[in-house]
């Protein structure tokens, strides 16, 4: 049997950076994309925010 066409580049797993495959692209094998969902889960990819604080003029509201 042929091999199938693949559409995506050959890139190295994020996780462990073997090469990946097609099957589980970006990733290497399931257990790669089951530590990264753990980590997206877990909050590892947070974009960390700065939030402003209200100038002493404003009048607020309670």
């Amino acid at each position: 049997m042929t091999e199938p066409v693949r559409l995506r580049p050959k890139r190295p797993c994020p996780i462990c950076s073997k090469p990946s495959a097609q099957k589980y692209h970006p990733f290497c094998s399931s257990r790669c994309a089951q530590i990264d969902l753990n980590r997206w889960f877990g909050g590892n990819y947070a974009i960390p925010v700065e939030e402003d604080e209200p100038d002493e003029g404003e009048n607020r509201e309670e």
